[in-house]
């Protein structure tokens, strides 16, 4: 079964309030990586993030692998990264998985940077509703945020 209709076209940008989407890729590399390993702890304790001691410190080489590894599930239709940017800043990444348990049609998290925690709960809100509406979802799992 197939995580997304053959048909569906993946969307490749999305406008939120004070933020907008990309998809994650490899000319995010450095600003990705300057985010989230300034904002270890803070990521970690973020409603959902499925592992906890996720993110580990690594090099900019070793992000530049997992830029590649996102990109090309991109491409696969397989799973959907994107970059949460304000203007050309990085401040955080959502995740659109399939769900490993199969309850649900996808697993979602996401995080922001802790200098902009402030957006955590825009950012779920407004995904929230967009992947409810333009994505063939009937059934989501993403920890809400209060």
């Amino acid at each position: 079964m197939p995580f997304v209709p053959d048909d569906f076209e993946v969307p490749v940008s999305f406008q939120g309030p004070g933020f907008h989407l990309e998809p994650l890729a490899p000319v995010h590399n450095e600003r990705d990586h300057v985010a989230w390993m300034s904002s270890i702890e803070h990521i970690r304790a973020t409603p959902g993030m499925p592992m906890p001691d996720w993110p580990a410190p690594m090099s900019l080489e070793a992000n530049m692998s997992d830029m590649e590894m996102h990109w090309g599930e991109f491409v696969d239709r397989t799973a959907f990264a994107y970059s949460i940017l304000d203007g050309d800043q990085v401040i955080g990444c959502v995740y659109v998985d399939p769900d490993e348990e199969g309850d649900y049609d996808a697993d979602v998290c996401s995080w922001v940077t802790a200098s902009r925690a402030d957006m955590d709960a825009v950012v779920w809100r407004t995904l929230s509703e967009w992947l409810s509406t333009d994505w063939p979802f009937t059934s989501i799992k993403y920890t809400p945020r209060a």
